[in-house]
């Protein structure tokens, strides 16, 4: 396998660090590149960042779990948006069985690109699941994430009552899946000084799930060109032999350059399309901040003039007149790439970027159409899970799923063996089914 080498950007992003750290241990000597590109651009192998890897599961020789379903696996998927998830694990393989969404756009988005799916639009506290009972195999739901206490020895599925979390835990209760994932900001481990998610645990553990200890993923590490970290909340049925695998993270890294122009990740230039544009004054400034810039790359009199007040205020705001890089991963995607605290700006154009574009970065394709106005549509994007980490996550399922049914057909195989056929005049098709249930 040819060796990959990772410039000071991408290793500090391996090592979930900042560049500040990485040219720190460079500068003092602790850190030496392996090669330098260009005479002065130091590249580093896999081999000499584990030495300072915090993420020392990322094996350069990994790969991806990949599996095709025995059979129709069924998922019912809550909390929708504009369809990241759902494509991912359509993907992977598997069935959406009924998709619920609040948001009329988003539904609208799903209805219009996937017409066979069952989209049912509203509010899901009004949405009831029974219907489902044992037929589901999958329930998965990037929910909001709302605190609510954790006292005594546990929370109870009553206690969580009016949280979204608790209308996910209701859908699972109501379907009795084999697996139940939860996806969520990084931030649900620390909310409520982390007794939301040990709540959340407890709340499964009564519905009659084992949760997997939660992990944070950095979308970087499964196809995406994004600095985008999700959480995995994962329950297996107690009473089912299931073993779930999370998805493997592999060091190869997608740019911005990957997103937008023909190459790795899509086989032409992303399509033309419309998209916020910046006032006039603030393209001219903007002008001024180089590739991977941001403010503190303009002169001190446009800092002044730009960031007014905040110019006097501590912190790095490394969001603000922030332009991207085509040789880096984008920064997480907003649901507005024009907000003055979390710009987007194209890499060499003077604007956010387009709907199409945004839409690159989470690595929809390019025939996925966003219904309603601009604003709806960058909102919708913004919120998705990138649909490559959906897939990856889809395929650790898919490998879960397909234990479950081994362990059936082994047992059914061992039963048969209990039961030996035994013919007789009488004996017919029906007869033999029950001689080895």
């Amino acid at each position: 396998m040819k060796k990959t080498y990772y410039t000071l950007e991408q290793s500090a992003d391996l090592l979930s660090t900042s560049k500040n750290i990485v040219n720190k241990w460079l500068s003092s000597g602790s850190l030496i590149p392996d090669k330098t590109k260009g005479g002065n651009t130091p590249l580093f192998s896999l081999k000499t960042l584990k030495k300072f890897d915090k993420q020392n599961d990322i094996d350069l020789n990994a790969n991806p779990i990949r599996s095709i379903p025995k059979r129709d696996y069924k998922v019912i998927e809550l909390f929708a948006g504009g369809g990241g998830l759902a494509i991912g694990l359509e993907k992977a393989g598997l069935k959406c069985a009924l998709l619920n969404e609040i948001d009329r756009h988003a539904c609208a988005t799903l209805k219009n690109n996937r017409p066979h799916w069952n989209v049912v639009e509203g509010d899901i506290k009004e949405v009831d699941f029974t219907p489902y009972r044992d037929q589901i195999d999958v329930v998965t739901g990037g929910f909001p994430c709302q605190s609510f206490s954790y006292a005594g020895k546990g929370l109870g599925f009553e206690d969580a009552r009016g949280t979204m979390f608790f209308e996910f835990a209701r859908c699972i209760k109501e379907t009795n899946p084999a697996i139940c994932v939860g996806e969520n900001v990084r931030g649900l481990m620390r909310h409520d000084g982390g007794d939301t998610i040990k709540g959340m645990i407890s709340v499964l553990d009564e519905l009659g799930y084992d949760v997997i200890a939660p992990q944070i993923f950095k979308t970087i590490f499964h196809r995406v060109p994004q600095k985008r970290e999700r959480l995995l909340l994962v329950g297996i049925r107690k009473d089912l032999d299931i073993d779930f695998k999370f998805p493997v993270a592999v060091p190869d890294l997608y740019t911005v350059e990957d997103a937008l122009k023909k190459g790795r990740l899509y086989d032409c230039d992303v399509p033309k399309s419309g998209g916020q544009k910046y006032p006039k004054r603030k393209a001219e400034i903007l002008n001024e901040v180089p590739q991977g810039g941001y403010w503190r790359d303009l002169s001190d009199e446009l800092q002044r003039e730009y960031m007014q007040g905040s110019y006097f205020l501590g912190g790095g705001k490394t969001g603000m007149a922030r332009r991207m890089s085509w040789s880096e991963p984008c920064l997480t995607l907003t649901c507005a790439p024009a907000q003055k605290q979390t710009e987007r700006c194209h890499p060499e154009e003077n604007r956010p970027f387009t709907v199409r574009e945004y839409a690159r970065i989470q690595t929809f394709p390019d025939d996925w159409e966003f219904s309603g106005s601009t604003t709806q549509q960058y909102k919708q994007i913004g919120n998705a899970v990138p649909v490559n980490f959906a897939e990856d996550v889809g395929h650790s399922i898919v490998h879960a799923l397909n234990t479950m049914e081994k362990v059936k057909s082994d047992n059914i195989e061992r039963m048969s063996f209990k039961k030996p056929f035994i013919q007789s005049k009488d004996y017919d098709c029906e007869d033999r089914q029950k001689a080895i249930s």
